[in-house]
């Protein structure tokens, strides 16, 4: 095969085969621009953030035209990239800025947002020296509501094979999660919604893209410590609602026993924001269906994020 020239590597590039990503408008920082024809979404090869998970992401969700704790999101951004000695490529109240106006660009109400903080492109090494400048990357893209079955029948969860990340791991939303992709895979092996891992000592930690958490005997809603789970933004404002409501809030280790006297069982996401998991490990969860917790707090989350959220 001969090698072929810009125009018409260009002109092949552009009618190349590629599946429908539900991207609305995105911004690549190199351009400088926010761009809404999805045709032209790539990622240079050499960016160590697709090379190495050298990188950062967040996932934020907008509903009415507002976007969801756009701040908590940046903090837990800021902090990764602290931990990663990884700074972006411009100053950080610029990229809230682009990241509301790529929202705006998408067009729609109801949305959601990935931002990509990476090492930037300029080698094939592992060496973060090798990139002289970092890259920026920030995607609107089409939202789909939770499946009506998620609402009306709740969701089935097992204990996951693959083990929690290390703790100096665990707690940066990095770009590597070949973890949870395995976890991903596991559920879909199973034909099972979602996976929780465990650690060494039997303590729940979290699921493939979620936090996890329960409502006690008593009422009261229990998530795991920090040490071995991600920050999950949706989970602190569960907790928060809760605590407005008159339940006890509590961050302590869960384990299987806990899980199994447990009233409900709760997946926390940006995009749900508060799901019932239903049954765990083939047994029911209290008594089997979508528990009152589950629908109170997602009101409430619903409502605190739409009251404290970033309009565009």
């Amino acid at each position: 095969m001969e090698a072929v020239g810009f125009d018409e590597y260009l002109a092949a590039l552009l009618q190349a085969p590629r599946p429908r990503t539900g991207a609305l408008a995105f911004y690549d920082h190199r351009v400088g621009r926010i761009c809404t024809d999805q045709r032209l979404l790539f990622l240079p090869l050499d960016d160590h953030l697709c090379l190495r998970g050298d990188g950062l992401f967040e996932s934020l969700a907008c509903r009415n035209r507002v976007i969801f704790a756009l701040d908590d999101h940046l903090a837990r951004l800021r902090e990764g990239a602290a931990a990663l000695r990884l700074e972006p490529p411009c100053p950080w109240d610029f990229l809230r800025e682009r990241i509301v106006d790529t929202a705006r660009a998408s067009g729609k109400d109801d949305c959601g947002l990935r931002v990509l903080l990476g090492r930037g492109p300029g080698g094939f090494g592992i060496a973060p020296a090798e990139c002289p400048v970092s890259s920026l990357y920030i995607v609107a893209l089409e939202s789909a509501p939770p499946r009506p079955e998620a609402l009306t029948r709740g969701l089935s969860a097992f204990t996951s094979a693959v083990p929690p990340k290390q703790p100096y791991l665990a707690r940066i939303k990095s770009n590597n999660y070949l973890p949870n992709v395995f976890m991903a895979q596991e559920a879909a092996e199973r034909g099972m919604d979602v996976a929780v891992a465990f650690d060494e000592r039997g303590r729940m930690c979290e699921a493939a893209i979620a936090s996890v958490g329960i409502v006690d005997a008593g009422g009261a809603l229990i998530c795991p410590p920090p040490e071995r789970i991600l920050a999950g933004t949706s989970m602190r404002a569960a907790l928060a609602a809760a605590e407005r409501r008159g339940m006890s809030a509590l961050r302590r280790d869960v384990t299987r026993e806990d899980i199994a006297s447990a009233r409900e069982m709760l997946l926390f996401t940006s995009a749900s924001l508060c799901l019932s998991i239903t049954s765990f490990d083939g047994a029911p969860v209290g008594d089997g269906k979508p528990g009152p917790a589950a629908a109170l707090l997602r009101e409430e989350v619903l409502r605190a994020m739409i009251r404290g959220g970033t309009t565009f």
